[in-house]
């Protein structure tokens, strides 16, 4: 097997360990991260203890570097994940719904046992 093989084999495995964008989430952070002007963020997603039913989600951009990052590019955008977030976000993907009443980013985990009557936190 080549190198060119192996560098492929191992970006899918490193997307597929933790969130994935959907292209209209990656098309909104990639705006979102040129209207802010600074080449040094990325996006970070964790998990954190909050909310009503044990834990909650933050999605903000970043520049710091982290032990054990999980880092996936989709695109232009460039996701961190630390690596206690990561069991809890395999599987996961992050999306962007644009409509008349509301828009902003959704979280749809395979992994979250239930959530919140808020859907502001889930376990």
């Amino acid at each position: 097997m080549d190198s060119a093989t192996e560098t492929i084999n191992t970006e899918t495995t490193t997307q597929t360990e933790t969130i994935a964008l959907s292209d209209a989430a990656a098309k909104k952070v990639q705006d979102l991260l040129q209207a802010e002007g600074n080449p040094e963020y990325y996006l970070r997603v964790a998990v954190q203890p909050g909310g009503c039913s044990g834990l909650r989600y933050a999605i903000f951009f970043d520049d710091r570097e982290i032990e054990g990052d999980v880092v996936s590019q989709f695109g232009d955008v460039t996701l961190k994940v630390d690596r206690m977030s990561a069991p809890y976000l395999k599987g996961a993907k992050l999306d962007w719904l644009e409509r008349l009443d509301a828009s902003g980013f959704t979280i749809d985990n395979p992994m979250a046992q239930g959530s919140c009557a808020c859907g502001e936190s889930f376990h």
